[in-house]
């Protein structure tokens, strides 16, 4: 619900404070005080275009600001929630225009595009200006009017439901397809990859290890030569070095008893001698090690030349890549039939669930063909009384796939003049017209739907008399249920209303005028409505009038 609009700086509106109560508003005035142009300042917080030509102080920014009490529209504060803005019990809608032209838009404060404001603002306020056939381009307000009037809201959500339901599980279901294809493409290939890895069978660092062997072996000879040359100066020589270090250990110890001092020299050659016998013993050791097999060098070739050949093929650069490869490579094949389990399992769940899709909507396709005879005598009946008498409503309801409505295209349909022909309402009604056929729909569909603030300009254009009288009723009737701001020029629709706003021009001191808004108390009203019957001065019987009608 509107609670205050805020206008500063907005053409001829230096600033402007409305505060429409939860029913019915009426707004009144002359032509030209500056009605349409708070329309025009309410739909910058709509999401419309902003144009810097409604500066009037060039000097200084033009500011619209909606304040929403929101407590009670939920699908609103989810759609905050989704948005990730503040939700609270009031949303403040605040648009600005700067003096180089530029527009921002914010919600909460928090700066939002023009494209969320208009998809937020659209659960908050619905304008409805004459050739505004927008509502009418999709099947979703026809199809919520039918629900309304069918009592079948609670059914069509619990469809709504079960079609997303289905549509995700269907989209799971396109998407594991899509990759088994793609896997399917390439899965004959991973398999000749994955079999030449497992037939090389290679192990952790093999191929180092191969190489370092080959190159040993390669040079088996010089390496001999050179542990066995080492081996023999410590062991076999005519003066071995490992008896010298043992003799001269020998003497020493030999002294130790006349000379304690020299005990430790002792030892530390005997600590040589062991560690030199020591490593004689390893020389021997590594000697012994060293291959000579024409044989085994040529397997170690050969697994070499197969490891470096599947190196360069799959771009590696030690075992380890290869090993991790052969990982991926059977990880990725175990995927293919993991998704093949997958669809297999979805396709059953899809089967299932589109079968209950499908009888849902048959029920609910049902439930609206048997109120569409009642619907349309009740919108004609309606039609004649607010000054439509010659035009004839009409439903066309066709059996579609299913969408997020059920299977049901539902399209509303208008003769305006008895001709027989029926046509698309959007393009068989004109502007004032289509704002009474949808008041008219709407006042049917009142109690069971959720509809945001309802603004009507001019919705009494081209009629008077019982026709305007009834058009007032049924803003009336519409507003118990939710809050209207009508602008009129009849008498009888501005008599309905709960808070009447008067809207006039005034001249400063400067003699510049600027347009301005008040509530009219029990005697002004009066006398506002007797001047729309009778003139600037009415008489004593266009004021009686005035007070009937508000009576």
């Amino acid at each position: 619900m509107l609670q205050k609009l805020v206008i500063r700086n907005y053409a001829i509106i230096d600033h402007l404070t409305i505060e429409p109560d939860a029913h019915l508003n009426t707004v009144t005035g002359e032509t030209g005080a500056g009605k349409s142009i708070i329309l025009g300042a309410l739909s910058l917080i709509l999401g419309e275009r902003a144009d810097t030509s409604v500066l009037i102080n060039k000097n200084e920014k033009s500011v619209v600001e909606g304040y929403f009490d929101v407590s009670n529209n939920e699908i609103f504060k989810t759609a905050l929630t989704e948005a990730e803005l503040d939700n609270e019990a009031q949303c403040i809608i605040r648009r600005e225009i700067s003096t180089s032209g530029k527009s921002r838009a914010f919600v909460n404060d928090t700066p939002v595009t023009l494209n969320l404001l208009n998809k937020l603002t659209s659960l908050l306020v619905d304008l409805h200006q004459q050739f505004d056939h927008l509502a009418l381009e999709h099947d979703s307000f026809q199809i919520e009017a039918l629900d309304a009037i069918s009592s079948t809201t609670a059914l069509a959500e619990s469809y709504r439901k079960l079609y997303y339901r289905h549509k995700s599980i269907k989209q799971k279901l396109a998407d594991n397809r899509e990759r088994q294809s793609q896997w399917q493409k390439e899965a004959d290939y991973k398999q000749y990859l994955l079999d030449e890895l497992v037939q090389a069978a290679f192990k952790e660092e093999e191929i180092e290890i191969a190489d370092q062997q080959l190159k040993q072996m390669s040079h088996a000879g010089r390496i001999i030569s050179v542990l066995q040359a080492a081996r023999k100066i410590l062991e076999e020589g005519e003066q071995p070095m490992v008896n010298e270090l043992k003799r001269i250990s020998q003497q020493l110890q030999a002294i130790t008893d006349v000379m304690p001092e020299i005990k430790p020299l002792h030892d530390r050659i005997s600590s040589v001698w062991a560690e030199l016998k020591d490593i004689a013993g390893e020389l021997e050791h590594e000697e012994n090690k060293v291959l000579l097999d024409p044989a085994v060098m040529e397997e170690l070739l050969q697994r070499i030349d197969l490891g470096y050949k599947l190196l360069k093929k799959h771009g590696a650069n030690t075992t380890a890549e290869l090993l991790t490869l052969q990982q991926k490579l059977e990880e990725e094949l175990k995927a293919t039939l993991d998704v093949n389990e997958a669809i297999e399992k979805l396709a059953k769940e899809e089967g299932a669930i589109y079968k209950e899709l499908v009888a849902e909507a048959e029920e609910l396709s049902a439930q609206r063909k048997k109120v569409i005879p009642q619907f349309i005598k009740k919108i004609n009946e309606l039609l004649g009384l607010v000054g439509m008498p010659n035009a004839r409503f009409d439903v066309r309801i066709e059996k579609v796939a299913p969408s997020a409505h059920g299977t049901d295209h539902i399209q509303f349909l208008l003769d305006a003049n008895k001709s027989g022909q029926f046509q698309l309402l959007q393009k068989a009604a004109s502007g004032g017209e289509m704002s009474r056929i949808m008041l008219c729909i709407k006042s049917l569909t009142a109690k069971a739907l959720h509809l945001p603030t309802l603004i009507f300009d001019e919705v009494d254009t081209g009629i008077s008399g019982e026709a305007a009288r009834q058009v007032g009723v049924l803003l009336r009737e519409l507003s118990q249920y939710h809050q209207v701001i009508c602008i009129t020029h009849q008498p009888q629709v501005a008599a309905r209303g709960s808070r009447h706003f008067y809207v006039y021009k005034e001249a400063d001191k400067n003699g510049r005028l600027s347009t301005k808004v008040k509530v009219l108390h029990a005697d002004e009203r009066i006398l506002a409505i007797a001047r729309m019957i009778g003139g600037e001065q009415p008489s004593d019987a266009a004021i009686s009038n005035a007070k009937e009608l508000v009576n």
